[in-house]
């Protein structure tokens, strides 16, 4: 994974897990690999990735079971919001992206719909 600089490494992490997550990339009630196995596969030090693990577990994303390790959350109703959370950020960035370089809002709908039906041909 590539990280940026700007952003503290665990918080990344936190948000690729989570897109992993929302995506179906991991499944509802799958175990997790252990905190040093991610830790390899991600390449950061074990303690940036208990930190991350305990910060997803805050959030209700993951958790543990004392002998067998963590967990998906099986909460469908939190994965929704999750999922409605995620996508509410990524629209305002895109419309105020779309706003920077002369878009209003309505042209900005008209273009996706524009765009949508270009793909559909």
């Amino acid at each position: 994974m590539q990280f940026d600089n700007g952003i503290p490494i665990y918080l990344q992490i936190i948000r690729e897990m989570t897109l992993r997550i929302l995506s179906g990339k991991m499944k509802p009630g799958e175990k997790i690999s252990s905190v040093r196995e991610l830790a390899a596969d991600f390449g950061v030090n074990p303690n940036t990735m208990q930190r991350a693990m305990t910060e997803m577990e805050r959030e209700g994303l993951v958790f543990a079971e004392r002998t067998n390790g963590r967990f998906i959350t099986k909460n469908e109703e939190l994965l929704v919001e999750k999922r409605k959370e995620i996508a509410k950020e990524g629209t305002e960035n895109y419309i105020a992206y779309m706003e920077q370089i002369g878009f209003t809002k309505e042209d900005t709908v008209s273009y996706i719909l524009e765009t949508e039906q270009k793909g559909e041909e």
